[in-house]
């Protein structure tokens, strides 16, 4: 049974359990997922997902709860994250805001909303590395990864810029993978050799 911690303080929480679910059917793999709102569930967790919402909300709320100092011992024990689009951005070691105060566990610098406003929000088709086929990315208010570090692997660009990268056991995400129907995404973070390894 793997135990998946998903960040519910906010964002799309219950899509992310049916992704997460779901990658994990494809290998025989029972998923207990557990909503997080407050300290002291994140070390039983398995592996983490990060969503979206307002990136300046979803960091305050993690300091004042406890949660980012717990997903950082999370990440440095090794085990998998996923963060999103503002999950993505609270994850970074720059979100070039002060109002974000970031995890630093995944070396890039973000531009907050770079793609724009809400109702410049579009899916495309978006070729990932070790896909087959282009995934189906959906951007909502997305931000755009300025700079990667040297150990941050890019695992698929929008118009030359990085939009999913994989630092050790985290990967990153400026689009929401788990609006779609296709958990290959979840599956990559979760449970290729890179993820199981770690």
């Amino acid at each position: 049974m793997l135990r998946a911690g998903v960040v519910a303080v906010q964002g799309d929480v219950s899509e992310h359990a049916a992704a997460i679910r779901n990658a994990g059917a494809a290998h025989d793999e029972d998923v207990e997922v557990v909503e997080i709102r407050q300290s002291g569930s994140v070390p039983d967790c398995d592996v983490l997902l990060l969503p979206g919402g307002e990136s300046t909300a979803i960091s305050r709320l993690l300091a004042r709860e406890g949660i980012d100092e717990e997903i950082q011992t999370h990440v440095n024990a090794g085990k998998p994250v996923l963060a999103t689009c503002a999950g993505l951005i609270v994850a970074a070691s720059d979100a070039q805001d002060d109002r974000v105060d970031t995890l630093d566990i995944l070396d890039v610098t973000v531009d907050r909303n770079a793609f724009g406003r809400q109702v410049d929000s579009f899916e495309a088709p978006l070729d990932v590395a070790g896909f087959s086929a282009p995934f189906p990315a959906v951007f909502i208010r997305a931000p755009v990864i300025d700079e990667v570090g040297e150990e941050v692997e890019v695992l698929a660009r929008w118009e030359d810029d990085p939009v999913a990268v994989r630092e050790g056991p985290v990967v990153g995400t400026a689009f929401h993978p788990e609006l779609t129907n296709d958990s290959r995404i979840h599956d990559l973070a979760f449970f290729d050799e890179m993820a199981v390894e770690a």
